[in-house]
């Protein structure tokens, strides 16, 4: 049983007891919240990308519930590193094959994300994921891929996927499958600098990363809309998500150097040194952006050989 501590209150997730931060957006819309009074939020830039996406009532593993969650400031960073196949297969359900820019090489990535304003309040989130071909029958084209490698559409497995916040955990491990747990994460991110750090169950180094920010492109809201799928189990059947993310200042170093990526002790450094990454490819950071996380739903996934 959650114990509000001051300034929050308990919730109830499909059973779950949960805190929140009282008088946050949850605890005031419970999702359906109020656009115009997200738009008073100095914070945010603007909400018309949001208007145009409705939100829908499902029933979920969590309870009944609002879709897409919202997210209307974000950051996010992703560092993109080489890793042979051979040990990408070795974490890759055998339903799901890597995603090759080259016979024998994949993408592995590490990821940091700072939500400040969204559907269920500020909170950090830090993952280690696999790029993947999309799971459907026969090859990927070459137009596929190049889409892909211009993260304009990515599928991807996940593997880590740490967050700050209570609701955070309850909602994306029971409600989208994904393999969540909270710790302390610090995710800071502007236009000179991004840094972060995960924490592991003693308080020491999980996975740590610091770099220079790419210089940034400002865009109109709507212009880049990217979208990323990511598969999971949810009862024991397949499922897909849809992130639809829309880009408001954003930058890309191929080729990165100058960074710090610290591998320490934990459940993201061991699942990082478990695909062997060799060189890093491409840095993104985005020091604006929104996005919109649908509900997954069931879908297909071909039986495949490792």
């Amino acid at each position: 049983m959650a114990t509000p501590s001051p300034g929050t209150v308990t919730v109830d997730l499909g059973g779950r007891a949960v805190t929140v931060p009282e008088g946050g957006l949850y605890d005031r819309y419970r999702m359906a919240t109020d656009l115009d009074a997200v738009a008073a939020d100095p914070r945010v830039s603007g909400v018309d990308f949001f208007r145009g996406l409705p939100k829908t009532e499902v029933d979920s593993p969590i309870g009944p519930t609002l879709t897409p969650n919202f997210y209307y400031r974000i950051s996010t960073a992703r560092l993109t590193m080489l890793a042979r196949t051979r040990a990408i297969r070795t974490r890759l359900p055998g339903e799901l094959a890597p995603l090759e820019v080259a016979p024998g090489l994949g993408l592995v990535s590490v990821m940091f994300f700072r939500y400040d304003v969204c559907d269920i309040d500020f909170y950090t989130e830090a993952a280690v994921g696999i790029a993947v071909k999309p799971a459907r029958h026969g090859g990927l084209g070459f137009l596929d891929l190049v889409t892909a490698l211009k993260n304009e559409h990515l599928a991807s497995y996940v593997l880590s996927l740490p967050v700050s916040s209570e609701i955070a955990q309850v909602r994306g491990h029971d409600g989208y499958g994904f393999p969540k747990w909270v710790t302390g994460l610090d995710v800071d991110i502007d236009a000179h600098r991004t840094t972060a750090r995960v924490a592991n169950d003693t308080g020491g180094t999980d996975l740590a990363f610091a770099s220079a920010t790419p210089a940034q492109t400002v865009r109109p809201s709507g212009e880049r809309v990217s979208s990323l799928t990511s598969y999971t189990t949810v009862g024991g059947a397949w499922h897909s998500t849809l992130n639809q993310t829309n880009v408001l200042a954003a930058g890309t170093a191929l080729f990165p150097r100058g960074f710090e990526l610290q591998v320490g002790q934990g459940r993201m450094a061991d699942d990082l040194r478990s695909l062997r990454p060799t060189r890093a490819v491409q840095l993104d950071v985005a020091t604006e952006g929104q996005a919109a996380l649908h509900m997954p739903v069931p879908t297909s996934v071909p039986r495949r050989k490792r």
